[in-house]
């Protein structure tokens, strides 16, 4: 019995632990690796496990970073279920189909170039087919249910509240006799957010795997996030510019519409010409009208109080075409865009960044974690000339880096949480840049009083679990 950190060790993306109880094999999350060209280059490495021999897949929820590697996954063999919550695989049929297609235009794209010069063609990552293949194997579950999955293996999904359908899973092996409680955080959410209730507080386990992405920082509180949110309109509405959101299609994108809608008059939203300019925003923003059931109790309040639901903005414009968007670039004051991709790796909020980013008057807004060699990393960390598509661009726009929107937990919200377990199991720290885990770890030991129990896994380091 034991379990391999073969993904989101020392690293924030690509999550990915393989259980093995007796002689069943159980996946955790099989994301994508995320990043610089070289990093997400791995995601065409072959799996270091054989996929057919898997027996069951558990996902935590929707984000790439957790569940993009699922289509290879099939394609390598994976014949077995996926188990996740059913908000979770309704925005899986949205973002691996999205991903699929992207994958199959950016290799177009490198083709295209390639056959100029007589070189072989190369794949892409995976296709829109190979999304619906893993697609078909997903299993919806509920929050709260137990769950005989395999032979010595029992799951249970908890409300994480980091995304819709976002799970914390709770894992009960069993192996001549001896049984082992694992608990996997996934990405736990920032407390009294938007829209989702709190994160779930489990109780027991023999070994606690914790994301550790703001291990080593503290959000704002809400209460400043929306003061600064309106500073920011005001400052930009009287300087006469467009805002830029680049903006995650699943979580930051209905938060901020919650929000516009929430403040509306406060915030002089109606002076503003907002676009959602992203196709699979859009979709996603659909399914989180279909799971009302998982808001927490104002976000009910406002979507009954708003006259049909509170993503029902007067001024809104659903951008779907590419015309459409186009079109947008003709304004040069009073456009709210919001558009993807989250971290300016690509999607429609490169063409808007070359239109106005080197415009004194413009604003460009961050609200979501920019990943070391992004394009948004590089503005995030002041950069004063960027390349986009190859062409130099310079900073004119005023950036801001707006922290307390974050839908993961800071280091006060992972401790609290670490604290509602009964004595002190081990844990191990994944899913954070160095920094921050080790940050993370010292304030663990602090707690504690001492270093035992707390385990920093290296990539592909294996545990077994008897001994704890």
């Amino acid at each position: 019995m034991d379990i391999q950190f073969l993904g989101a060790a020392r690293e924030v993306t690509g999550s990915c632990f393989l259980i093995r109880v007796g002689n069943q094999r159980v996946l955790v999350d099989c994301g994508l690796i995320q990043g610089a060209p070289e990093d997400e280059e791995r995601n065409r490495e072959p799996f270091p496990f054989d996929p057919s021999q898997i027996d069951a897949v558990v996902l935590t929820h929707a984000h790439l970073d957790h569940s993009g590697r699922l289509p290879l996954l099939v394609k390598a063999g994976y014949q077995g279920p996926i188990h996740t919550h059913r908000a979770s695989r309704d925005l899986c049929r949205i973002m691996l189909k999205d991903a699929g297609n992207i994958n199959e235009r950016e290799a177009e794209a490198v083709n295209r170039k390639r056959r100029r010069r007589h070189l072989e063609p190369v794949e892409p990552l995976y296709t829109v087919k190979d999304a619906q293949e893993a697609i078909r194997r997903f299993r919806a579950e509920d929050y709260g249910v137990i769950r005989k999955i395999l032979p010595g293996v029992h799951m249970r999904l908890r409300d994480a509240g980091h995304i819709l359908g976002s799970a914390i899973a709770e894992l009960w092996l069993e192996e001549n006799c001896i049984e082992r409680k694992l608990v996997f955080s996934g990405d736990l959410g920032h407390r009294d957010a938007p829209i989702l209730r709190n994160t779930e507080q489990v109780e027991e386990a023999d070994l606690i795997v914790l994301e550790t992405t703001y291990g080593d920082r503290l959000h704002r509180s809400w209460e400043a996030t929306w003061a600064e949110m309106a500073e920011i309109m005001q400052g930009a509405k009287g300087d006469g510019g467009n805002i830029m959101i680049p903006t995650f299609a699943v979580g930051r994108t209905q938060d901020l519409l919650y929000a516009f809608t929430k403040y509306y008059e406060d915030w002089g939203v109606g002076d503003w010409q907002l676009f959602l300019d992203s196709p699979m925003a859009i979709e996603a923003t659909s399914v989180y009208r279909r799971h009302e059931e998982v808001y927490n109790a104002e976000a009910s309040r406002l979507s009954a109080g708003n006259g049909g639901h509170m993503f029902d903005l007067p001024n809104l414009e659903l951008t779907r075409t590419t015309r459409q968007s186009m079109g947008i670039n003709e304004l040069h004051g009073s456009a709210l865009i919001m558009a993807g991709s989250g971290m300016c790796s690509g999607g429609r909020i490169k063409h808007h960044l070359k239109h106005n980013l080197w415009r004194e008057e413009a604003h460009l807004v961050f609200v979501g974690f920019q990943a070391r060699g992004t394009l948004g990393r590089e503005l995030v960390d002041g950069a004063r000339e960027v390349a986009i598509w190859g062409e130099p661009v310079e900073v004119g726009a005023t950036v801001h880096t707006v922290g307390g929107f974050s839908a993961h937990a800071d280091s006060d919200g992972l401790l609290s949480w670490l604290r509602g377990f009964e004595g002190h199991p081990t844990v191990a720290l994944v899913h954070g840049e160095d920094h921050p885990m080790d940050a993370f770890a010292r304030r663990v030991r602090d707690e504690r009083g001492g270093e035992e129990g707390i385990l920093r896994p290296e990539p592909a380091e294996r545990l077994d679990l008897h001994r704890l």
